[in-house]
């Protein structure tokens, strides 16, 4: 489902990716690590189509981004991608499920399934009955939730999470962690979480270093 072929990213003089090769299927949640600075968040940005690299090959459901205009990535990210942030870009004057629907709403998705799927996200991410809160009166973790919840409300094929429990208290964050390896799992996803905790990555299924430029077994 996701496949990168000798993925190189170069900015100015300093190389950040120097041959990065990665093959994940439906299903398989792969994990990486890496200091500060090795090149984790420019991968994962690669992925998403919001860069292109300099060399190689990113396929996602055997497209291109490449070949694909800046639109058709831009559809390619609103339709099949979810993203998790260790910020949680969570739009102060909308509601919770306000913010939950806005991919829907951004892909056109009737009013009466929106409503379903909205729902269906929140009891999932543990927010039953806070649809209609304001953000401000969520704590960090319920915030996540919420994000968590936007991130996978349209049906991705395609899960990212970037140090997604950076913020977090050590139980909330692996409430969160487990949120984003069950739904990955259950719904036949790919998933690939970046990050330099290494009690993070051990969620997933399979853990790689991102090291000198390269992929590397962890």
């Amino acid at each position: 489902m996701l496949v990168l072929s000798n993925v190189r990213k170069r900015f100015g003089a300093r190389t950040i990716l120097d041959g990065v090769d990665l093959q994940a299927s439906a299903g398989e949640y792969v994990a990486i690590i890496g200091e500060s600075g090795s090149g984790k968040s420019t991968l994962l940005n690669l992925i998403a189509g919001l860069d292109l690299p300099d060399a190689g090959r990113i396929d996602i459901e055997n497209q291109s981004l490449s070949e694909l205009s800046d639109d058709a990535r831009t559809r390619l990210r609103r339709s099949r991608i979810g993203f998790v942030f260790q910020a949680f870009h969570i739009l102060p004057h909308m509601t919770v499920a306000q913010n939950v629907e806005l991919p829907l709403v951004l892909l056109g998705v009737p009013p009466d399934e929106r409503g379903a799927r909205v729902r269906e996200l929140i009891a999932a991410v543990g927010l039953a009955g806070r649809e209609q809160s304001p953000p401000r009166e969520l704590s960090g973790g319920e915030l996540q939730r919420v994000a968590l919840a936007r991130a996978l409300v349209h049906r991705p094929a395609l899960v990212l999470a970037d140090e997604p429990t950076g913020n977090l208290d050590p139980d909330t964050a692996d409430t969160v962690l487990a949120l984003i390896a069950g739904t990955v799992r259950g719904r036949g996803a790919t998933g690939v979480l970046v990050t330099h905790s290494l009690h993070a990555a051990r969620t997933a299924d399979r853990v790689l270093r991102l090291e000198h430029g390269r992929l590397l077994p962890a």
